[in-house]
């Protein structure tokens, strides 16, 4: 189901005043879009009233810092494969093609060359590879990609955490901020 009340269209002006008077059910269902944690959503929503998008981008963070097995799994689900678009036209799916603009897959060798990676990511770590795509090209990703292969599972679960917590934040401010 898709919120009538949407945080970010990557504008940043208006977010935390949007969201700190969004009814608590539209603000849950726009946010678990950014990250689906429902214990982060609530975390998120018991921090408001929010000062400024920094106070926001500090409770994403706080919220998300750590997240468990299970949450990082519930999250990752919603995610396509980086370089491949979602055959879905919902509101995740609209982030997640936007977010992945910049990673022009035209070039069919950095097509190939996602598709390989992503498959290697996949067969030693058992999950998708997950990025922020957002301001960064394909060989910026496919550069990520092969250095993240060598990671050992521990300091690769860390990486993806602070991946998610920083789509998550762009999700719900509509802007890279410190990232």
């Amino acid at each position: 189901m898709e919120s009538s009340f949407r945080i970010a269209e990557f504008d940043t002006s208006g977010v935390v005043a949007d969201l700190n008077t969004a009814f608590e059910t539209d603000a849950a269902r726009t946010l678990s879009l950014c990250l689906d944690v429902p214990r982060w959503v609530e975390d998120v929503l018991s921090a408001r009233p929010f000062t400024d998008v920094q106070a926001l981008r500090h409770a994403i963070h706080r919220a998300a810092a750590p997240l468990t097995a299970d949450e990082v799994r519930r999250a990752l689900a919603v995610h396509p494969r980086i370089g491949e678009r979602p055959g879905n036209h919902d509101a995740s799916a609209e982030y997640a093609n936007a977010e992945q603009s910049g990673v022009d897959i035209s070039d069919a060798s950095v097509e190939q060359r996602l598709r390989a990676g992503n498959l290697a990511y996949e067969n030693r770590f058992g999950q998708v590879f997950l990025i922020r795509a957002a301001g960064r090209d394909a060989h910026a990703v496919l550069d990520a990609l092969q250095s993240r292969l060598g990671n050992d599972p521990e300091t690769e679960s860390a990486v993806v955490e602070h991946e998610l917590r920083e789509i998550a934040e762009i999700r719900a401010t509509g802007s890279l901020g410190d990232v």
